[in-house]
């Protein structure tokens, strides 16, 4: 048997051109490096990132047994390829994913430590109507979304931020029919929708899910209701793309590439899968296909990936 609810939104994955900026970065962050697979006969090493204070939601777990983290994937030679450049989700005729999105404790002292450290914005604080979110630039161009987990009028005046405190809170990516991709993330992936924001004046609206319960009670004005938390899936729904029979979005593993997948782990690897299996999900890879027997892919109705892995605290499988 296997139980969704005992799933975790585990990573979302980003290739980088160099894994020496990139991991500074996220670390600057205050993100730790909680694992690192090497795979030299393959040419490609990962990095996984998190939050892993005393204050952390899932300190000191095995890696597979968190929520939040960030795998960057380096190619042996793009660091020293000039050509080399990736696609960040944003610009046509590339959009997909959109973002990965940090919550602080102070939002203005979070960006102007940023600012400080040189580090570019894609929107500042400042920038624009929004004044409660910016967007930084990760080495690559990602986009780096900052949110508070405070009223950012209430910390105004203060000049630190404390990192420990920090959430690696929700991963974005656009989707052509909001319908069907509620249905497959509940239905089949067994998340809870925990936050809607409906936009209709700019015909956009925002879908937050994730595993667990949904938030209890209110949160304060320009604060998200579940801005504490980890490893949430934003769905970004447009209007009028469901209709369109031409539309696709980029699901950044063709050429040219960037964001990879999501990643769940879950209780049981072969009874999930063949959970899914009777749900006819859509196969990017079965765990008997190829050579790697511990990890499968389900591709989303956009055709964005998400890697399959097992909680390795719930049940040993793989040494990782």
């Amino acid at each position: 048997m296997t139980d969704p609810g005992r799933y975790k939104l585990n990573h979302s994955m980003l290739r980088v051109k160099d894994p020496k900026e990139s991991v500074k970065f996220y670390e600057f962050l205050g993100m730790k490096l909680v694992n690192r697979i090497e795979s030299p006969e393959a040419k490609f090493d990962l990095y996984f990132l998190g939050y892993d204070s005393p204050k952390a939601a899932s300190h000191a777990n095995h890696w597979t047994d968190r929520e939040g983290l960030i795998e960057l994937t380096h190619n042996y030679g793009t660091e020293d390829d000039p050509t080399y450049k990736i696609t960040n989700g944003n610009s046509d005729p590339y959009k997909g994913f959109g973002h990965v999105a940090i919550s602080v404790d102070n939002i203005q002292a979070a960006c102007q430590r940023l600012e400080d450290a040189g580090y570019k914005f894609q929107k500042r604080l400042t920038d624009g109507r929004m004044r409660s979110i910016a967007f930084a630039l990760d080495p690559d161009g990602y986009w780096v979304e900052i949110i508070p987990q405070k009223p950012a009028e209430s910390t105004e005046s203060i000049k630190e931020s404390d990192l420990t405190t920090y959430r690696m809170n929700h991963t974005m990516i656009r989707v052509k029919d909001i319908k069907k991709s509620l249905e497959f993330y509940r239905d089949v992936m067994g998340m809870t929708l925990k936050r809607t924001s409906k936009n209709e004046g700019a015909k956009f609206d925002l879908y937050f899910l994730g595993y667990g319960p949904p938030p209890s009670g209110s949160s304060p004005s320009g604060v998200s209701a579940v801005a504490d938390q980890e490893g949430l899936l934003e769905l970004t729904y447009n209007y009028g793309t469901e209709v369109d029979p031409d539309f696709k979005y980029h699901d950044g593993n063709a050429e040219p590439q960037g964001f990879g997948h999501i990643c769940v782990s879950v209780d049981d690897l072969d009874a999930a899968c063949s959970r899914w299996e009777e749900k006819n999900v859509n196969w990017k890879k079965r765990l008997t296909d190829g050579r790697m027997k511990d990890i499968a892919f389900i591709l989303d109705p956009d055709g964005y990936w998400i890697e399959i892995v097992q909680n390795e605290k719930l049940k040993t499988r793989t040494k990782w």
